[in-house]
Formats: C-alpha cells, sequence, structure tokens
C-alpha cells in the first residue's frame, strides 16, 4: 500500500473494507453475509472455503471460483484477523467477527 507524501496510507482500511464490500455485492447479487474458513469441509487439507448467505440466512450458491475469490478478498482486507477460525462479513455494514462455521462432513 501506498504512502501520501504526509505518511498516511492512500488507502485507509474502512475505505478498503467499503470498497470490497461494494465489490463482493456486485459479484454476489443478495448476498448478506459471507462466512470465511480455511477449512474446506470437502478438503481434507487446509483450504479456503465461503459459505454465502442472504438476509432470510439462506444459502446462496456460488461457484468454487467465486466462493474462493470472495474468501481471498476478505483475507486480504483483514489480515490481522485469526484465520484459524472462521469469521463472518456482514456486508451491510462491512464488519468481521469470529463465528462458528461447521465442519461437518469432514473425510479423513
Amino acid at each position: 500500500m501506498l504512502a501520501m507524501p504526509s505518511g498516511t496510507l492512500a488507502c485507509p482500511n474502512a475505505d478498503r473494507r467499503h470498497r470490497l464490500v461494494a465489490q463482493l455485492t456486485d459479484m454476489i447479487p443478495g448476498a448478506a453475509i459471507i462466512r470465511v474458513s480455511l477449512n474446506d469441509p470437502k478438503q481434507r487439507w487446509p483450504h479456503l472455503h465461503a459459505i454465502v448467505e442472504d438476509e432470510a440466512g439462506k444459502t446462496i450458491e456460488v461457484s468454487r471460483t467465486t466462493a474462493r475469490v470472495a474468501a481471498r478478498w476478505i483475507l486480504r482486507v483483514w489480515p490481522e484477523a485469526d484465520w484459524a477460525r472462521s469469521h463472518t462479513v456482514r456486508l451491510a455494514d462491512a464488519t468481521l467477527t469470529s463465528s462458528d462455521l461447521t465442519v461437518a462432513g469432514r473425510g479423513r
């Protein structure tokens, strides 16, 4: 990230978060929250995983590529988060919180 002559970042974190939310809502119409984890239940090793839900809490089906791109963008905007745990991004207010994303059915 580039700094301006004053030494302040050219793109403050709040601006990055709001730009990310705008991009995600354009990319996934109807999305209200995105749950991100490094534990895809279909994989035996750590793998980016995202679940997208609408306002009613109903899961929105997205392609594997879209889910991974959204998860990567979210990890990059919140690098300070403990990604050993799953997190939820609320698109309405661009907030990130820890969540209890279940990883049921994970095969070994």
